[in-house]
């Protein structure tokens, strides 16, 4: 084998450096399996607090706590419902109130004061009216001057004429829609 090699430089021993470069070739082999990248292209790595996310933490522990406070809450209640035998206490001790009942209250006692004080003008006011006047005018025109006479007469004319003067006088009355009382005129 040391025949067949051709060294580069004259040697004086072939054999030895055939030996020498194959160390040397394998130790090269050995530096490039070996070797680091000169330039790193890994990337960066993530920072420890964007990693950990203490705040997302400290917001889980503290709604934990709340949903954990609500259960003993509603636990605790449970109980009381359970030791008071599911009486249920329905009553409603609160009365509706209007926001201006007050408002109403006033308006309504200022037009009762209003009225009265209208009231009390008008009855004490004395009338414009002549009422004794007034009652002997009507007592005088309640008894018409002459209404005997006429009756007197009709009477005496329905006496002579009692046919004929009734059937007239009823076909005059039935198309007028006169009746033949006088009083009612």
């Amino acid at each position: 084998m040391h025949t067949s090699y051709q060294p580069l430089k004259p040697v004086t021993n072939r054999y030895l450096q055939q030996r020498w470069d194959q160390n040397q070739y394998q130790n090269h082999r050995r530096k490039v399996i070996s070797a680091l990248p000169v330039v790193d292209n890994k990337g960066m790595r993530t920072p420890a607090h964007i990693q950990l996310k203490l705040k997302k933490m400290q917001w889980q522990v503290e709604r934990l706590s709340i949903i954990d406070r609500d259960n003993r809450l509603l636990a605790s209640k449970l109980a009381d419902i359970v030791c008071s035998k599911g009486l249920v206490d329905h009553q409603n001790q609160y009365q509706l109130r209007s926001l201006n009942a007050d408002r109403r209250r006033e308006e309504l006692l200022l037009v009762g004061r209003q009225n009265r004080a209208i009231y009390q003008r008008i009855t004490a006011r004395q009338s414009e009216h002549r009422r004794q006047l007034w009652l002997g005018d009507r007592e005088r025109t309640q008894q018409p001057r002459g209404l005997a006479e006429k009756q007197v007469k009709f009477a005496a004319v329905e006496s002579s004429d009692s046919s004929a003067s009734c059937s007239n006088t009823d076909r005059t009355d039935r198309d007028t829609g006169d009746t033949g009382d006088t009083s009612e005129r």
